[in-house]
């Protein structure tokens, strides 16, 4: 039987002895009781700490995981920051939360602490996206505000997005500020729990309206969209905050055959017709798979609980559903988006897109044809939201997405928007059916211009303090002894985000990179591959990104093209030992 560390045992007894209420001792003193030490360690070996979408974790007792203490705690830490920062200012705050168990009484807390802190609170009258949130703080001239969201995990879990006032999720060097804040506080009893209910203004329908209007107003092409308004959509909100608000800004559009998924439209944190409410899954999307089969649709979409991811399915050359992945619906919506804006002679030289650097650099090829400038930032959409803020008001933004799903047209928010993403999405699928094409077919006509992309993904699970111990050994690892070959490519440069670095294998030269700091690291191959290793900030995983490329002569060689793309990530799979 493993050992409590010293360390764990102060911390455990730290909150037996505490102002903690009964049940939660009783959690507590049940793993002690029983034995349960390695699961004991995990709830307490560490706390939970700001990661790229804030705090995550799974619920229940300790300082590793989600409750009332850990809610608490990060809250009070975020007040006393927004405190120094606006010391002459009434503050203003704005929460929201999905669907998740607990998520009510985990954003009631929320409330609770910062209005007992003296500080004014919007509150949902019920679960809304994260998209909304971003777009009420800004819309409320809010200085930050809290999504109580686990976005795609499982149903244990459940999460705190802190957001700044721009819009944006927070960012360095406020997030270190803040934990710094909450690592003052000592005890929970110096948590102000106490409401103040004459702080807390319920907020709701006048903010969809508003939501719904900005949404609306990324629309451009109206004309397909009249042309084929009938356009057969069906959409699952796999049990999430989308429910209502997609279908309502699909028919704001004027899109009339909007057919939903009845089973996963129950609100419901337990997820009961999925294993897990990722959109990324094919098995999260069976149900509307079927459904489109059996109604002849042209468009499949699904979003994830709190609807700021989106997975689609559209009919392939048989004419068969076939998933698109990330990247390649990230491609067709900045494709179709530079086309549009090209058309409409809107393209000045001073319009910009974001992505991050673990996205297919397929989207960079497009816009250097376009001539519009494409950035690449760290992973994490705070970090293209932080670069919108930048250049308010001297460039124009026009989309932003990463390959998890995750994309933004319009500068209405500073995070990824599932509910513009179907709109834009749909808009794009009656673009191309006005043209007798199917998205499928946009995709196949954009390789065979620019080159094919592969990309896969491959994530290692690591649970717990032994799996932290693991994944930094995996990335030391890789600093001290890089891999020279990788799927018969010799690697000429290496790019390590942490150091800041990019050195040229063969003329041993090092250069700086300007970037923020972070745990990544990059392998950049003879041919233009790439592959990225990279700690996730979120879940207990490392995730490896391969990216592999070549030409397509034309639409009818895909296939062919695809399962040669498909050998070379299985080479390099193989170099990497997986």
């Amino acid at each position: 039987m493993k050992k409590l560390d010293d360390s764990v045992r102060q911390k455990v007894n730290k909150w037996l002895e505490g102002n903690i209420d009964r049940k939660t001792k009783e959690e507590i003193r049940s793993m002690l009781d029983n034995g349960r030490h390695e699961e004991l360690t995990d709830a307490f070996y560490k706390d939970l700490e700001f990661g790229t979408g804030g705090l995550r974790g799974i619920m229940g007792a300790g300082t590793n995981r989600i409750n009332k203490y850990t809610l608490g705690m990060a809250t009070q830490g975020l007040a006393n920051y927004l405190k120094t920062q606006f010391p002459d200012e009434e503050i203003r705050v704005a929460i929201a939360h999905d669907n998740r168990n607990n998520a009510v009484p985990f954003a009631n807390i929320v409330a609770d602490v910062f209005s007992g802190n003296g500080i004014k609170v919007f509150f949902f009258d019920g679960l809304r996206p994260t998209p909304e949130l971003s777009f009420a703080i800004r819309e409320l001239k809010c200085h930050s505000g809290v999504m109580l969201t686990a976005s795609h995990n499982p149903k244990e879990y459940s999460g705190y997005k802190a957001y700044w006032g721009d819009g944006g999720q927070v960012l360095p060097p406020h997030d270190r500020n803040i934990i710094a804040e909450v690592q003052k506080i000592e005890s929970v009893d110096q948590v102000q729990f106490k409401r103040d209910n004459d702080l807390v203004e319920i907020i709701g329908e006048d903010m969809d309206e508003k939501f719904i209007e900005a949404v609306a107003a990324t629309a451009v092409n109206s004309d397909a969209i009249r042309a084929e308004h009938d356009l057969n959509i069906v959409f699952s909100p796999i049990h999430g905050t989308a429910v209502d608000i997609v279908p309502r800004a699909l028919h704001k559009l004027g899109f009339t055959n909007v057919n939903l998924v009845k089973e996963q439209c129950t609100i419901d944190g337990n997820f009961p017709t999925v294993v897990y409410p990722n959109p990324e899954e094919r098995e999260a999307l069976t149900m509307a798979l079927k459904q489109a089969e059996e109604s002849g649709a042209d468009l499949v979409m699904a979003t994830d609980p709190d609807a700021d991811r989106v997975g689609i399915a559209v009919r392939n050359e048989k004419g068969e559903f076939e998933l698109l992945n990330g990247n390649q619906t990230a491609v067709l919506l900045f494709h179709y988006l530079l086309n549009a804006w090209e058309s409409a002679k809107k393209l000045t030289g001073n319009e910009y897109i974001v992505k991050t650097i673990v996205t297919t650099f397929l989207i960079d090829k497009i816009a250097e044809s376009k001539k519009v400038e494409c950035y690449n930032v760290l992973t994490g959409f705070k970090y293209i939201g932080q670069l919108m803020t930048r250049y308010m008001g001297e460039k124009r933004f026009i989309a932003g997405g990463e390959e998890s799903y995750g994309y933004l047209v319009g500068d209405h928010v500073r995070d990824k928007d599932a509910v513009v993403s179907c709109t834009m999405i749909a808009e794009m699928a009656a673009y191309y059916k006005s043209k007798n094409k199917s998205l499928f077919d946009a995709l196949l006509d954009i390789y065979s211009e620019y080159g094919i992309y592969k990309e896969e993904l491959i994530s290692l699970t690591k649970k717990g303090k032994t799996g932290a111990e693991e994944i930094k050994e995996i990335m030391t690892n890789l600093r001290n002894e890089p891999p020279l070959i990788r799927g018969k490519k010799r690697v000429l440069k290496v790019r390590d985000y942490l150091a800041l670095t990019e050195t040229d294998v063969d003329e041993q030269r090092v250069n700086s990179i300007d970037f923020p700091a972070s745990n990544v690291l990059q392998f950049y191959t003879e041919g233009d591959y790439i592959v990225s290793a990279r700690p996730s900030g979120t879940e207990p995983k490392i995730k490896f990104y391969i990216s592999v490329n070549g030409k397509l002569s034309s639409p009818a060689d895909y296939r062919k093209a695809e399962k040669a793309m498909a050998e070379e990530i299985e080479l390099i799979k193989k170099d990497l030992e997986f």
